[in-house]
């Protein structure tokens, strides 16, 4: 389309991060016109988000630098349902009280990405009270036959896998969800990964289909209005999703061979997500730059144009900035500089305590260490070290040998799973 008139749409656009959008130019003008709400739901299945949603960060954060409002819809009704976008197996149970522990934790994860104080909202306030007459007759407005063609129901078929009811009715839910966002904030934009398209282009056509026309003149409408609490529609309202980042190898975001980019310093080390980003294939080292830091559109170009091993270090390094702060992020660059650069013990390299297991065993196999440090399966472990793998302080391991307190007497210990992973292993 022409240019845009509003800054978000231009940052959108020229840093990558537009799919589909229901109506880019009628969006573009209702940004440009005034301060405008929008939000993305994150269903709290675990007491972190991984890098596979920081997409979505990113164009929160983007939405608020250009003057937006940013909402931030935590799914404590859509978690004990399940969406089945992208997986071939219903979302097993989780309690309550796991359920609000881990939407804490996610809240940790925005406050990190400097977040903290958007608006939250959990859609328990709303589908919690809806009752069953409720739902079906919210129901009626959706058409089996189009939800049929959707590709989150189309897998599950083709595959013969489980579909429950209840899964089922996932799009009807967030599609209200986002009638009671434009209800409750103005919200005018909801917001979303490729695979929510359903989803997202269902809820602006719910909104449309029960929002009778608002004019604040007439007083009996008025007086309808607060008694049947009908929504305002003096705008129209917009769907907006991302692509699916995946690596030039096809893998998803996120997800590695020793599990998932946690963005909880707890779950994850600094050092280890500074190192996942400085591991990026060379191919996709500027679109991720694009996507994941905001260092200008210029500086990326500058630095593309230079050594591509230093372009990696300063994705790794404002990425880390991003998620974890300018310290922890400078600590683990220096850490991987001594590391890889110079053969000491960085500081910050993450640490495998075995005082503990020492004194209960009296020794401990490599493998077992190998297991610990890097979350491997022990099968997996005794293949690295077969073959020639496995590094002690820069020395390959021939062979799975036991280790006591009195290997450690000269120190810690520098426990390598080939070029790129690295644990310290102190008693």
């Amino acid at each position: 389309m022409a240019e845009y008139k509003s800054e978000f749409m231009r940052v959108m656009r020229e840093r990558g991060f537009i799919h589909q959008c229901t109506d880019e130019s009628g969006l573009d003008a209702k940004l440009a016109d005034g301060k405008t709400a929008g939000y993305i739901g994150f269903d709290c299945t675990a007491s972190s988000l991984h890098i596979g949603s920081l997409i979505q960060i990113m164009v929160l954060r983007w939405l608020q630098k250009t003057g937006h409002k940013p909402i931030i819809l935590l799914g404590g009704a859509t978690t004990k349902i399940g969406d089945p976008s992208g997986k071939d197996e219903s979302r097993p149970p989780l309690s309550d009280e796991v359920i609000e522990k881990n939407k804490a934790g996610i809240r940790r994860n925005f406050s990190q990405f400097g977040l903290g104080d958007c608006t939250f909202v959990d859609n328990a306030e709303w589908i919690s009270k809806l009752s069953a007459i409720d739902l079906l007759e919210t129901a009626e407005n959706f058409s089996v036959n189009r939800m049929l063609k959707f590709d989150s129901v189309q897998i599950r078929l083709e595959r013969e896998h489980h579909l429950s009811l209840k899964e089922f009715l996932y799009l009807a839910i967030q599609a209200y969800d986002f009638v009671e966002l434009k209800k409750r904030y103005d919200c005018s934009l909801q917001i979303g990964g490729s695979d929510q398209w359903g989803n997202i282009v269902s809820g602006v056509e719910l909104n449309r289909k029960i929002q009778p026309e608002y004019n604040p003149s007439d007083e009996n409408l008025e007086k309808e209005y607060e008694k049947s609490k009908p929504y305002k529609t003096k705008h129209e309202l917009y769907g907006l999703t991302t692509p699916l980042i995946t690596t030039t190898d096809g893998g998803k975001m996120g997800k590695t061979a020793t599990g998932a980019v946690w963005l909880n310093p707890e779950m994850l080390s600094p050092y280890d997500y500074w190192q996942f980003w400085r591991n990026t294939d060379d191919k996709d080292v500027e679109r991720f730059v694009k996507l994941f830091t905001e260092l200008e559109l210029d500086k990326i170009k500058e630095i593309m144009a230079g050594n591509i091993n230093e372009a990696k270090k300063i994705l790794a390094t404002e990425a880390t900035t991003l998620c974890r702060g300018k310290d922890e992020a400078l600590k683990a660059q220096e850490s991987a500089k001594k590391t890889f650069e110079e053969g000491q013990l960085g500081e910050s390299l993450p640490v495998l305590n075995i005082r503990e297991a020492l004194q209960k065993a009296g020794s401990i196999n490599t493998s077992s260490l190998v297991h610990m440090a890097f979350g491997v399966s022990m099968s997996e472990a005794r293949r690295l070290i077969v073959g020639k793998g496995i590094k002690i302080n820069d020395k390959t391991v021939e062979n799975d040998v036991q280790h006591t307190l009195e290997d450690f007497n000269d120190g810690p210990k520098k426990l390598s799973s080939g070029k790129k992973k690295h644990r310290i292993v102190k008693v």
